[in-house]
């Protein structure tokens, strides 16, 4: 008597989803506060190809368990290459975690909700967490130190470890410092800026061409007279 072996049934492969059906933020203020932070540290970054920054983006960190994820507003993750990703699987990352978020509190948040993302933090190896409330002008953060997320007792003026980007208080509200000193700016700052570069670029034109200008002239002039300018 023959008995058939039959191979055990494909387990279903496990979907990841690429979204939680939560928007990205809740309200103008908070979109322009994550594609501020965002932005700005690709550019800070933007020469290192093994930095890599993303918003609003899920993080899984735990294979096999795909209810296991949270989405930061903005997160960067050191040792990881830039590129497209549907969302953040740690394992297909070589197991290397984002090291530093952030997050805008919005209406929509609740403490005992931060705090849970706090603790997930914690636990799935987060260095640096920043937690930024715009309508209270509060800002916090918390430094990983001696195994554990520690909340950091002054941010005005702090210097991420991670990032070297400095942390300020002013008037109207957070303030974020590049490594060379200059401060975050949005994309329509940044948009003047180049729109002033290339004014001051045109003047510059236009001044050297007045110049050479007058130069031809008083070589015209010499040479009416008989002197060559070319022998002065």
């Amino acid at each position: 008597m023959v008995t058939e072996v039959r191979s055990p049934e494909p387990q279903a492969t496990l979907i990841y989803p690429d979204s939680d059906g939560q928007p990205m933020a809740d309200n103008t203020q908070q979109l322009a506060l994550i594609v501020w932070i965002k932005e700005n540290l690709e550019r800070v970054y933007a020469q290192d190809p093994n930095v890599f920054v993303a918003g609003d983006l899920l993080w899984y960190p735990v294979e096999g368990n795909n209810k296991l994820r949270q989405a930061p507003d903005v997160m960067v993750a050191f040792g990881r290459p830039k590129g497209y990703r549907g969302s953040y699987q740690q394992w297909k990352e070589e197991n290397i975690p984002p090291q530093v978020v952030f997050e805008i509190w919005s209406p929509g948040n609740r403490p005992s909700e931060m705090a849970k993302n706090l603790a997930f933090y914690q636990n799935y190896g987060v260095e640096e967490y920043y937690l930024y409330h715009p309508d209270l002008l509060d800002l916090a953060g918390w430094c990983k130190g001696e195994g554990s997320l520690h909340p950091i007792e002054q941010m005005d003026g702090w210097v991420s470890p991670r990032l070297a980007v400095r942390f300020q208080m002013g008037e109207t509200g957070l303030e974020l410092y590049r490594p060379d000193g200059e401060p975050f700016l949005t994309t329509l700052e940044l948009e003047e800026r180049a729109l002033q570069a290339e004014e001051r670029a045109r003047q510059a034109e236009s001044e050297l061409e007045r110049e050479r200008q007058k130069s031809q002239v008083l070589a015209d002039r010499l040479r009416e007279m008989g002197i060559d300018p070319e022998e002065l």
